[in-house]
Order: C-alpha cells, then structure tokens, then sequence
C-alpha cells in the first residue's frame, strides 16, 4: 500500500469529523499483504532494514501531512516489534507528534518497556495482552505507560477493570478501553469510561463498521459527528439480536 492510500483514509475520517486517526504503518507491506512476525521470518523483530523503517515512516509522514498539525496520529504495532526495532521506529516518527505508540513489544516483559520509554520521548500504551491488576502492575511501578488499555471481556470483567484504572491513576495513567468493534463490548465500554476519571479517548473500530458486527445486538450504537452518547437504557444498555445469534456455531465442552 502506498503513502497516498493511507494518507486518504486517514483524511476520510477527519472529514467525519474525528480527531484522531489509528494506524499500524508496518503490518502490511508495500504490496499490501498483512504481514506479521511469524510470516516475515522475524525481519522486524532484531533491527529495521532501511526499506521497512522508510516504508513506515513514509506513511506516518503521509498521513500527518494530510490531516495536519491538530489530529491526534495514534501509531499502533500490534506488538510486531522487538525492543530494539522498536526503538530504531520511536526514534524515526518522533517528528511527527505521535500521541502514543501503541504495543510497540509484547508487554509481558516489563523490562523491554522501560528500555523504549528511556529512548523515546512519544508516550507508551499497552492493556490488550495484560490481564487482571496483577498484568499491569510491573508496567505502571516502573512507569512506562501513559495510556493503559484494557479489554473488559479478557482482563477480567468491569469490576477488574475499574481496578486497573483506579492503579493506574495513581500513575497518572489514562485510559483508552480496547473495543475491537463488538456492539456489545463498545456499549460496556463507553458505560465504563463515563465513570473512570483519567479517561482519554475512546477506540472506534473500522470492525465496528460492518454489517456483520453491527446487527449482533439490537442496538447500534455509533459516533455522530466523532462523539458517542453514552447509553441510557437499562443495564448496559445493549442486548443480542436472538434472531442473528442464533444461526452463530456454539460448541459444548464437557
């Protein structure tokens, strides 16, 4: 995919009146192709070759071009990255005023964490990969993080979230909740961060935006003008559309 492809969707939400754009600028390689660290012969995972670290940075470059100085550009890399690469790409987008830098490296090292935010001014996010309080305790006492990211139907429910937020405060932390488009995930969500109080933005998947996921559950819930209203019906406010669930493969394990 070229500079210009990424340039044009990232201008395409701007003008749906977000201000903030997502992108992982190494995943999927100049012929378009998803790619990863398993695929890739672990290419990314020691040091960046000339022509991987340009391609990102062409595309970050691209991208801030096109929505200007005052969008947020939130670089995500689905933990593809080894410290040190991840490092070499801090150091290369630096420049163009990154609001966070999304799992650069898995999070279970917490070690790995601290080395990339002692050489890198942009700040650091993780959350979807850690579970329960115990996950992101390394993380915040060494004080990596400025954004901690959980995943309230894999870090242990919304009581267990609460918690990590509340920890994380103590750290001056903030939140963004991991909602990878789930309907029902995007309504306990936006419940949860109404009441946390170093909230910071909330995550809108493109997953969020097909027909598939959107008629799971009765209710639809999506951004108008960039801003979600928070949900006022009972309970979480969501519930599962029984007519679509039903043809959904389940499997009993005894």
């Amino acid at each position: 995919m070229t500079p210009e492809q990424y340039a044009a969707s990232a201008r395409t939400a701007i003008e749906e009146d977000y201000d903030a754009v997502k992108v992982d600028p190494l995943q999927i390689n100049r012929e378009g192709v998803k790619t990863g660290v398993a695929n890739i012969n672990q290419k990314n995972y020691g040091v960046l070759r000339y022509d991987d670290l340009q391609m990102g940075v062409e595309r970050i470059a691209a991208i801030r071009e096109a929505v200007g100085p005052s969008v947020d550009i939130i670089c995500e890399i689905h933990s593809l990255l080894g410290t040190n690469s991840a490092i070499q790409f801090a150091r290369a987008i630096e420049p163009y005023n990154i609001f966070y830098y999304e799992e650069p490296v898995n999070p279970f090292n917490a070690k790995n964490f601290e080395k990339i935010s002692s050489k890198t001014h942009i700040p650091l996010a993780t959350g979807e990969r850690s579970y329960t309080r115990w996950g992101y305790r390394e993380l915040l006492e060494k004080q990596t993080l400025a954004v901690v990211q959980p995943d309230l139907c894999l870090v242990g429910g919304i009581t267990e979230g609460k918690k990590i937020c509340d920890m994380a405060n103590i750290y001056d932390a903030t939140v963004q909740v991991h909602v990878c488009g789930g309907p029902d995930s995007t309504a306990a969500s936006l419940h949860f961060e109404a009441v946390i109080p170093n909230f910071i933005i909330h995550e809108h998947h493109t997953y969020a935006l097909k027909p598939c996921i959107r008629e799971r559950c009765v209710n639809d819930y999506q951004p108008d003008n960039g801003r979600f209203k928070v949900p006022d019906a009972p309970g979480l406010g969501q519930a599962l559309n029984e007519e679509v669930v039903k043809d959904y493969l389940a499997y009993t394990i005894e």
